[in-house]
């Protein structure tokens, strides 16, 4: 059981909050670009990230990870964090997706991948931002 509150604890709680407001923005920007304005699937979910991303770095710092330093290596640890869990996460989403759903449109697998990668990054983006980018024990380095 104490392992599982190392994993799951006050600070997730705040990340997930933090989750809650990206994904209000940026979801609801990566689906408008692709239901309504017929953006391609990588560009869609990569102005999600890239918005998110921004709103996700200042909350997550300041808020659900009280972090205090100011690096540019912070940043380009949390930029390079971003870009793995992404590309790992659409990466696998959109296959697995085409491969699990054949029957179904295009429009309606692009929808389910973005879905799926959604859910994937999130996993990522935490352990990557908790234990990579601001990391407490970064700090006493």
């Amino acid at each position: 059981m104490k392992s599982l509150k190392k994993y799951c604890d006050f600070t997730t709680i705040k990340f997930l909050l933090v989750g809650i407001v990206n994904t209000l923005v940026g979801t609801g920007l990566m689906f408008l670009l692709y239901n309504f304005f017929s953006i391609n699937y990588w560009v869609s979910s990569a102005a999600n990230y890239i918005v998110g991303s921004i709103v996700s770095y200042f909350l997550n710092k300041y808020f659900t990870f009280q972090n205090k330093e100011k690096s540019w290596k912070q940043i380009v640890r949390f930029i390079t964090n971003i870009i793995i869990c992404y590309v790992i996460s659409y990466g696998i989403a959109k296959p697995a997706v085409r491969f699990l759903f054949t029957e179904m449109g295009e429009k309606v697998q692009g929808n389910l991948s973005m879905l799926a990668g959604m859910g994937i990054f999130m996993i990522l983006n935490y352990f990557g931002q908790r234990w990579f980018v601001f990391s407490k024990k970064r700090e006493v380095l």
